[in-house]
């Protein structure tokens, strides 16, 4: 696969009307599956932005894809942050090729078996899941987490927590992370791959104050930084669905790339 190229599947999606009608089937111990753009689902019941958007739309924050389609090639080695039920990671795996590597982090007990339950129903021999919070320091924390958005009942989880330059990778080309405000503990973590193998990060950026020691700390780095804020409806989505349920949302992103590779996105703001 050329840099930049863009993997869909010849068969299409599910009516909507049938969609929403399994999510919501009384034969609820019978697992029901998404065709979405980039594989194979399992259905997600439940009221999260990410299981709201494949239901309706068979994608999940596309225009994210869309930019990191201009850095991500073949044989590239990339981690994700957060991945939730894998969308974009089935994305990624077809993006690098066989010869690359997807790493996913998700520490949610719950959605993590959902996300490995995927990566096996497309068969992704080159994605790897680690089932931990990615911080800077190594240990245990506890995560108030919403595991049934149909009951709507906080559970309480403690998960390990690694930092990313245990994980010791040869390779990185890519960072992404998914939970808002969580750079700076990443960063901290990770000093060593940083330096040594000066990957891209794409993250979602924390309150204003926060915002700005996060560009400020990446800049430091030695990285350019650009803003990126993709809506979370797409026109162009797989099903072709107009009725947008997310209005006027958007993410605050951030892309940044090192200042020695010379890579510029003339079509961002940089900060």
């Amino acid at each position: 696969m050329t840099q930049g190229s863009r993997a869909l599947p010849s068969s299409g999606f599910p009516s909507r009307r049938t969609t929403m009608n399994n999510l919501h089937s009384p034969a609820e111990a019978v697992p029901q599956l998404w065709k979405t753009r980039y594989g194979v689902m399992n259905s997600v019941p439940g009221r999260c932005p990410a299981s709201r958007s494949l239901a309706q739309y068979g994608e999940w924050i596309e225009q994210e894809l869309d930019q990191l389609s201009e850095i991500v090639a073949d044989d590239q080695h990339v981690l994700e942050f957060g991945s939730e039920y894998g969308a974009h990671a089935l994305w990624f795996a077809r993006a690098v090729g066989d010869r690359g590597k997807v790493h996913v982090i998700e520490p949610r007990r719950m959605v993590m078996q959902q996300l490995c339950a995927n990566v096996a129903l497309n068969g992704l021999q080159n994605v790897h899941t680690h089932p931990m919070w990615l911080g800077r320091n190594s240990g245990t924390a506890e995560l108030g987490s919403i595991l049934s958005d149909v009951e709507g009942t906080e559970r309480k989880e403690r998960v390990p927590v690694r930092t990313l330059d245990e994980l010791d990778l040869d390779a990185l080309h890519l960072i992404k992370i998914n939970y808002s405000g969580e750079l700076l503990a990443v960063l901290e973590g990770a000093g060593g791959t940083i330096r040594r193998l000066r990957p891209n990060l794409y993250f979602r950026m924390g309150e204003q104050d926060l915002a700005e020691e996060e560009v400020r700390r990446v800049k430091d780095l030695g990285y350019r930084v650009w803003s990126h804020l993709p809506y979370l409806y797409s026109r162009n989505n797989q099903v072709g669905n107009t009725v947008n349920i997310f209005p006027g949302r958007v993410y605050q992103n951030v892309i940044a790339t090192p200042q020695e590779g010379g890579v510029a996105f003339e079509r961002l703001i940089e900060l």
